[in-house]
Formats: structure tokens, C-alpha cells, sequence
């Protein structure tokens, strides 16, 4: 399994929210220890966790507009609407944390301003460190979880899971734990030189930080908008469910889609013997789409469309029940 959807909505809302408040906290109190110390490292700490919270609020959007039913107007469901926020997540990051982070980075560097008092930048900085943490530790319980499920890494189950809120999560949060760390750094090393260069430096570096994850992020989203298929093992799977029926000469084509973590669409060609009648291969196709869907519940839905094959046809002479015996 790589891609696989998953399952556990529930989770991935329970561990937004908590990401979404701890980083709306944590953005207050960074905004105000930035005014009193005069640091720029601490601001853009500030903006980053603005930005976070922004994200996890249009994460909590997205999985409320994913959660809808299909109907007549979306006859394929909703899975894709948490995609397009996602992907405007990934936006917000990069503008109003990456973006400002190099700028005021760039400011200070260019202006040199004394650094102040950083006592309550580092009580700040690390309160911030622990409900972080905790957050991530969140989205990293539910992402070890799923990789259990599936029997796979959790760098694995995160480098390919179609449920981007949880990714989202745990990339952020580890952005954010090495952004304070970053922060600290610049505060330590003006108070030790009393120049302003390091928080400048340290600003640099959380906007580059910023910026590369708002990058994998939109990237993973944009191939799922895109369409992204199921696992390669998965295909294989499915292709030899197919050709196990009894009435089956070849599968021409398999297309597969993930619409969403918890669902995923199959459509295939299927060339079936000539002698079958029409009930056979209405039964074949009936029976063939659940032993998938037995197989692999995230599948929701399975086309197949019967298709002579491009050659003679190659039956055996022998008649599918007597072959199945």
C-alpha cells in the first residue's frame, strides 16, 4: 500500500481543530513578545503561525466540504473540494508566512536594528515549543495509525496518503517546531553579539522554511486535483480479480482515480467470451465489482464496460461453469 485511501475523518477533524487552536494561541502571544522584544525572528513566528492557523481553518472547510454526499448535480461526490482547499492552504502559507518571513528578514538585515530584551520572547518561544509539540504529536498518532493499518512507514504513509489535512498537520507543526528553534537561535545569537543580524539571518530562514513546505504541500494537492491512480499494487490486484472470472478472455484498459482519502473510483474494458449471453455477463460484472469492493472498501465505485477484444476470439470450447469446476 502506498496511496491507499484512508479511512478515519473523525481523526483528521479532531486533529485540525487542535493544530488550529494551539497555532491561533501561540500566534498572540508571538505577535506580542515580537512588539516588546523588537524581534523580527519572533514576528515572523508571529505571521507563521497566522498563517497556520489560516490553513487549518480552510483544512476544517475542506473536510466538511468533502464529507457531502454525491448528488444529481456531483454525481461523483465531493472528495476533490478537499483538494482545492488544501491547495489554497498551501497558498496562505506561502504568502502570509513565507513571504513575509523574507521580507522582514531582508528589513532587518538592511536596517540593523538594536535588538531588545528577549526574556519574554524566550518564555514565549518556549510555551509555543510544547503546544506544538503536542499538536504534532497529535497528527503523528493518527498518521502512525494509519501506517499500521496499512502495514507500511509513517514516512511512507505521509510521503503518498491521499488525506492532505493530516500531512498538512504534521508538516506544518514540524515546520513550526524547527521555525522556533530558528527563532531562539537569532534571539540567542543577538543577545550574545548585540547585533541584529542574527534574528535578521533567523527570519531568512523561517521564510525559506515556510516557502519549501507550502511547496510539497501544494505540489501533493495539485496531483490529486490533477488525478492521481491507486498504487500500483493495487492495479495488479484489481486486474487479476478481473481476469479470475470465469467468463472473462482479458482486461483491455483499468483506469483508477482517487476522488478522495476515502474513496476511489475503478473503470475497465473488459473482453468477455463470446459464447456468454447478456444475464452472464451482467452477473460476471455484478459479481467481479463486489469481490473488489470486498477487497478494497475505499473503492466506491467500479465501471466496467464489455469490450471485444482487438484479436479472434479465444475461447477454449469449454463452457465457464465446466471450467470453474
Amino acid at each position: 500500500m502506498s496511496d491507499q485511501p484512508s479511512e478515519g475523518g473523525g481523526e483528521s477533524t479532531f486533529t485540525v481543530i487542535v493544530a488550529a487552536v494551539a497555532n491561533l494561541g501561540i500566534a498572540v502571544a508571538k505577535a506580542v513578545a515580537g512588539v516588546v522584544s523588537g524581534s523580527s525572528a519572533m514576528l515572523s513566528e508571529a505571521a507563521h503561525s497566522v498563517a497556520d492557523t489560516v490553513t487549518e481553518l480552510m483544512l476544517l472547510v475542506s473536510l466538511k466540504s468533502s464529507d457531502r454526499p454525491a448528488d444529481e448535480d456531483h454525481p461523483l461526490g465531493y472528495g476533490g473540494a478537499r483538494y482545492v482547499w488544501a491547495l489554497l492552504a498551501s497558498v496562505a502559507t506561502f504568502v502570509g508566512g513565507g513571504v513575509f518571513a523574507v521580507y522582514d528578514g531582508i528589513h532587518t538585515l538592511t536596517h540593523r536594528a538594536d535588538p531588545g530584551d528577549p526574556l519574554v520572547s524566550y518564555i514565549v518561544l518556549a510555551i509555543a515549543f510544547l503546544l506544538e509539540g503536542y499538536s504534532l504529536r497529535t497528527g503523528l498518532k493518527q498518521a502512525r495509525g494509519a501506517a499500521d493499518r496499512f502495514g507500511v512507514h509513517v514516512k511512507h504513509y505521509l510521503r503518498h496518503t491521499p488525506d492532505t489535512a493530516v500531512k498538512a498537520v504534521v508538516m506544518e507543526d514540524s515546520a513550526a517546531l524547527a521555525g522556533l528553534v530558528l527563532a531562539a537561535a537569532g534571539l540567542l545569537g543577538g543577545q550574545l553579539t548585540g547585533s541584529g543580524v542574527w534574528d535578521g539571518v533567523a527570519s531568512l530562514c523561517i521564510g525559506v522554511l515556510l516557502v519549501y513546505v507550502a511547496w510539497v504541500l501544494g505540489h501533493a494537492n495539485s496531483e490529486l486535483l490533477i488525478g492521481r491512480p491507486l498504487p500500483k499494487e493495487m492495479r495488479v490486484a484489481i486486474r487479476a480479480e478481473l481476469l479470475a472470472d470465469p467468463y472473462v478472455v482479458d482486461v483491455l484498459e483499468l483506469t483508477t482515480l482517487l476522488q478522495g482519502p476515502k474513496e476511489a473510483l475503478v473503470a475497465a474494458k473488459v473482453d468477455f467470451r463470446d459464447m456468454s449471453t447478456a444475464g452472464d455477463i451482467e452477473r460476471a460484472c455484478d459479481r467481479m465489482a463486489r469481490r473488489i469492493q470486498e477487497r478494497f472498501p475505499a473503492i466506491s465505485r467500479v465501471y466496467l464496460d464489455p469490450t471485444p477484444g482487438p484479436g479472434p476470439a479465444q475461447d477454449s470450447g469449454v463452457s465457464p461453469a465446466e471450467s470453474s469446476r
